[in-house]
């Protein structure tokens, strides 16, 4: 078997495990490791900060279904990847982290950029390991993807010291191949005891999370789902599942991201098949209003979700796919179909008596008026991220989404800055398509720096912000305390000039304080991505007071803006 540096090796797995691009940014500890990336196929962008880095693997996974990988050298660039990997294992996203080291013999003398990142990163991964013999490399890399993809998908590191990528290994990736994944398959008795629940209901839902998504099974749910004519909800992370003009989109229920006539139904409920989904607390709000007198069945990959938040009625370990499947042939071998018509027809009835208002034409902008502007302007093949805030809060209330994996929001974590790293992560996996990032004035500028590898790399797509000059969601909070204490960022004319950031760093931006200008400037920051091929920015001002719909239970949402 010939010799050949391990880091060849190395590069090698990653390209046969289907990656195709590293984010990253070089270093004296990961050097070895970069000489043989630049002989490689493989794409490299050189990021601004390695929290950047982390995020744009995490939205590349998040388009791909695949492992996202980010890459740092030592001390502070692993300490700044770990917002990056908590984000990924709070939403169950496939994201391998490389960070250089000091010299193996030098560890225990407190050398220079030297820190012992994989106990660090131990709480916010699947696995972190540190590889101490070149032999093992490659075989570190394979099981690092295969746990990354394996159960419940999420994030995992490597640490190599510097001496350890300087080695020879002998290693031959002809013969080498990607380790099998492991299929969590239903007990067939579980399966059939959850359809016997379920055709015992007289107004049961289907709740799916992200693990639907995740698991590729959106296909299969729509097929259950038309099969019997029962309603389909979703959470946060489920959203682009089933289309929302589908007449079983039940909506989504939640005491933040939620609509007023999804919450009237999941209330109106007596049973729920949960799928892939955690019972998050901006979900759930008060247990004891979610959980009422109706069933639950809660199927997950990942055993140790089941009874997390609180015990079901039947708990189900299994991939959503399988277990889909599964329940779609014992209905059809039962011959169940469109049971549930009346029950059914109540959507399109709630739907028409608790609509909230998006069609507000005053000055200041309302915001529900820009998410109008938004589901009519672009196409169900649009991609979206969004973060952290009372815009994400107003997005899951009323932007629509019609595909799995083409609405990407970061929903458990929340870090602030995500939406653009995360949007050249799409991009740079999906090179033809449409790419929409909508920010909050704040967030934008946490990560602003990677505009950069936008504008350097050629990776064109539209941010929408909605500027309210406020920390909202935190002023909005603030008033249960009776303050509006350090939120207020206004100074000057519009505070910080948004359209000239986005100037310096070669890039466009226009800024909207009208309603009726709200769709063509959309029209222009398209044709102007395109003929930049960088990022475009549209800055809409919107109402610095305004609020989003939210409180503490399914029950008690309270709307701070006049509803039909």
């Amino acid at each position: 078997m010939p010799k050949i540096p391990v880091m060849q090796a190395v590069v090698e797995v990653l390209a046969s495990e289907g990656v195709d691009i590293v984010y990253g940014c070089p270093g004296a500890a990961i050097l070895p490791f970069y000489a043989a990336l630049e002989e490689s196929s493989l794409q490299h962008l050189i990021v601004r900060h390695e929290e950047g880095a982390t995020h744009m693997a995490d939205g590349w996974a998040r388009t791909t279904g695949n492992v996202g990988v980010a890459v740092g050298t030592s001390g502070p660039a692993g300490t700044n990847m770990i917002t990056g990997l908590y984000t990924a294992q709070a939403d169950s996203v496939p994201i391998l982290c490389i960070t250089g080291q000091a010299v193996s013999t030098k560890l225990h003398q407190e050398a220079f950029q030297a820190v012992d990142i994989v106990e660090i990163a131990k709480p916010v991964t699947k696995w972190a390991v540190q590889v101490k013999e070149a032999a093992q490399a490659p075989w570190i890399f394979r099981e690092a993807f295969r746990i990354a993809r394996s159960g419940r998908p999420g994030p995992v590191l490597i640490d190599l010291p510097l001496d350890v990528q300087k080695q020879e290994i002998e290693w031959d990736g002809a013969i080498d191949t990607p380790l099998p994944i492991e299929s969590v398959a239903p007990h067939q008795p579980r399966v059939e005891r959850a359809l016997d629940m379920l055709l015992a209901a007289e107004r049961p839902l289907l709740l799916a999370g992200g693990g639907v998504i995740s698991g590729e099974a959106s296909g299969v749910l729509r097929e259950l789902a038309e099969l019997l004519g029962v309603p389909v909800q979703i959470t946060l992370m489920g959203k682009g599942c089933l289309p929302e003009d589908h007449e079983l989109f039940a909506g989504m229920a939640g005491i933040q991201t939620s609509q007023r006539w999804a919450n009237a139904l999941f209330l109106e409920s007596d049973f729920v098949l949960a799928l892939g989904a955690r019972f998050g607390d901006r979900h759930t709000g008060d247990l004891a209003v979610y959980r009422g007198e109706r069933k639950f069945v809660h199927v997950d990959i990942d055993p140790l979700q089941i009874g997390r938040v609180f015990g079901p009625d039947l708990g189900i370990v299994s991939d959503t796919k399988l277990f889909l499947e599964a329940l779609l042939d014992a209905a059809r071998r039962r011959r169940a179909g469109r049971t549930w018509q009346h029950w059914a027809a109540r959507i399109a009835q709630l739907r028409r008596e608790l609509p909230r208002r998006d069609d507000f034409d005053t000055v200041p902008i309302k915001a529900p008026r820009v998410f109008r502007e938004i589901n009519e302007f672009y196409g169900p093949d649009t991609y979206f991220v969004t973060a952290i805030g009372l815009y994400q809060i107003w997005s899951g209330q009323f932007q629509r989404a019609h595909l799995p994996r083409h609405y990407q929001v970061c929903g458990q974590a929340g870090p602030l800055g995500w939406e653009i790293p995360a949007a050249i992560g799409v991009r740079t996996a999906k090179p033809d398509a449409e790419v929409v990032a909508v920010v909050g004035d704040y967030s934008f500028q946490f990560l602003v720096e990677e505009l950069a590898v936008a504008a350097q790399y050629d990776i064109p797509f539209v941010l929408i912000m909605l500027n309210n000059e406020y920390l909202g969601l935190i002023r909005q909070a603030e008033t249960g305390y009776n303050m509006n204490y350090q939120v207020d960022i206004h100074y000057d004319e519009f505070g910080a000039d948004n359209v000239k950031i986005m100037q310096a760093y070669g890039c466009t931006g226009r800024r909207v304080s009208e309603p009726s200008e709200i769709t063509d400037a959309l029209a222009w920051a398209r044709k102007e991505a395109d003929r930049t091929s960088r990022p475009v920015l549209v800055e809409i001002m919107i109402d610095r007071a305004a609020n989003a719909s939210m409180g503490s239970a399914l029950n008690t949402v309270v709307e701070f803006e006049p509803v039909s």
